[in-house]
């Protein structure tokens, strides 16, 4: 029975999205993708699947040769482009060496010439969100792998966005401070409820993170499957010892697998 709700409107939309470099190799062919507000989506497949490709073109780091990248209810600016209310997390912290962790969470207040009176306390909360507020005057060089990851965080949400793109932030780190940072990573989701877009290689960590798991072909690169994570939040140890976890890291491994066999020479990504 049809209870008058008006369904979610998705954040970001991608639509027959396809990708050639200048050099000629087709990245991505025909990607269609819907992102809906408050889902913790995880991008899982093979090296050049173009999975971060997709990432760096839905926060406007590069352009798609075909298709649309649509932000349904996003503000447009004056040349009709999308204000995309994003932060980036890459695969390096990336941290500037001579700054200390408050001005390094403080970048983007700097890059977009935002009012200063609100740095402070912005920083603040960001810092706060990922554990590191007794560490506002360090430097990079006296952290730790995992802290700096945790700056790298914060930066990206100093500005409060609605999508959050992480590009395997997690992939260089030690087995423990990984399952930590994950632990951290939902337990910010399950409070702030921003959209979170993953990128992994590790069918794991996508099952125990996300919401939903969108598995990628390589080359052109194209979805294969998709698979919901039928699991509450927040999720912990029991989880990772459960049989849904277990069945579902099976499923994903099967459509992994399907995406390797598409893929046998194993091709690195752009």
């Amino acid at each position: 029975m049809d209870d008058g709700s008006v369904p979610a409107r998705p954040l970001v939309r991608l639509k027959g999205i396809r990708k050639v470099f200048s050099n000629g190799t087709e990245a991505i062919r025909g990607l269609d993708l819907d992102i809906m507000p408050g889902e913790f989506i995880s991008l899982l497949g093979p090296s050049g699947c173009g999975k971060s490709t997709a990432l760096r073109m839905i926060a406007g780091l590069g352009e798609a040769s075909e298709g649309e990248i649509e932000w349904p209810t996003a503000m447009y600016d004056a040349s009709g482009k999308p204000e995309r209310e994003i932060g980036f997390v890459f695969q390096e912290p990336t941290l500037m060496p001579w700054a200390t962790v408050f001005d390094n969470v403080a970048l983007p207040f700097t890059l977009k010439d935002r009012p200063k009176g609100e740095v402070p306390d912005r920083v603040a909360e960001a810092l706060k969100m990922v554990g590191l507020e007794r560490f506002a005057k360090s430097y990079p060089r006296e952290l730790s792998g995992g802290m700096k990851m945790r700056v790298s965080i914060a930066r990206a949400l100093v500005m409060r966005p609605k999508v959050l793109l992480m590009d395997e932030p997690f992939a260089a780190l030690d087995e423990i401070t990984r399952f930590k940072l994950n632990n951290d990573l939902l337990d910010l989701w399950n409070k702030q409820r921003w959209t979170v877009v993953f990128v992994t290689h590790s069918v794991y960590e996508s099952v125990y993170l996300s919401t939903r798991i969108v598995v990628m072909a390589a080359r052109p690169g194209r979805i294969v499957g998709e698979l919901g994570v039928d699991a509450g939040y927040p999720r912990g140890t029991a989880f990772r010892t459960s049989q849904p976890y277990n069945d579902a890291c099976r499923r994903v491994s099967e459509l992994l697998d399907d995406a390797m066999a598409a893929n046998p020479a194993g091709i690195d990504e752009h």
